[in-house]
């Protein structure tokens, strides 16, 4: 297999991990003027009702079996939910669980374990090496944002053409398809949020059902 089509199978991989990454890195990233526009905006909206987090999201959601709850950061509601068991077993083994207790807040774009089954077992098997490391902190990083971003500010900011931008430094774009909010990818891939508005002490969390790519 050419090394570039290696590299893609180890980048899409990685992009399923993305519970755990460099949360202490996102302090480092200053946000763009045009981000922190779009902040403002969005918190503005956050009164507008929002179907999707009325129905499951906020304080006390179920998530894999488990009550999440805002008083636990993002690493402790997230070890007792049995749909993200993957990405927590992958977050320890790469040392990153400190890193998500950061102070924040952080808004986690996180793949469920279902996200993992579209994926090659080979290339998971591929995250977990050690010289994959710097990959696997770029794809990580792409499904974190600085800030905090609810399902209604989601809904708010793609009613405006707004984007997000990651801590990677890439775009990611909210979307209203059939009533639901989505969102894209810079390849154009649209991801379903299967669970929205996680809330923790430090975040909030969007469990999705695919993974995004920032390339």
């Amino acid at each position: 297999m050419p090394e570039n089509d290696k590299n893609k199978n180890i980048m899409l991989a990685f992009a399923t991990l993305v519970l755990g990454l460099v949360i202490g890195g996102a302090v480092g990233y200053a946000m763009s003027n045009s981000q922190k526009d779009t902040e403002n905006a969005a918190m503005t909206a956050t009164s507008a009702p929002d179907t999707s987090m009325s129905k499951t999201g906020g304080d006390g959601t179920t998530v894999g079996g488990a009550k999440m709850v805002r008083t636990l950061d993002i690493v402790d509601n997230a070890v007792n939910a049995k749909n993200v068991t993957t990405v927590v077993s992958l977050v320890k083994l790469a040392g990153l669980v400190e890193t998500l207790k950061g102070e924040g807040p952080f808004t986690v774009f996180a793949p469920d374990n279902d996200a993992f089954g579209k994926l090659p077992k080979e290339t998971v098997d591929a995250v977990q090496k050690p010289e994959n490391k710097a990959l696997l902190t770029t794809i990580l990083t792409y499904h974190v944002v600085a800030g905090t971003y609810t399902t209604a500010d989601l809904r708010a900011m793609a009613g405006k053409g707004e984007t997000l931008t990651t801590v990677q430094g890439g775009v990611l774009t909210p979307v209203v398809a059939d009533g639901q909010v989505k969102i894209k990818d810079v390849k154009g891939d649209v991801v379903d949020i299967a669970t929205p508005d996680v809330i923790s002490s430090n975040g909030v969390t969007h469990v999705i059902s695919s993974v995004l790519m920032p390339q």
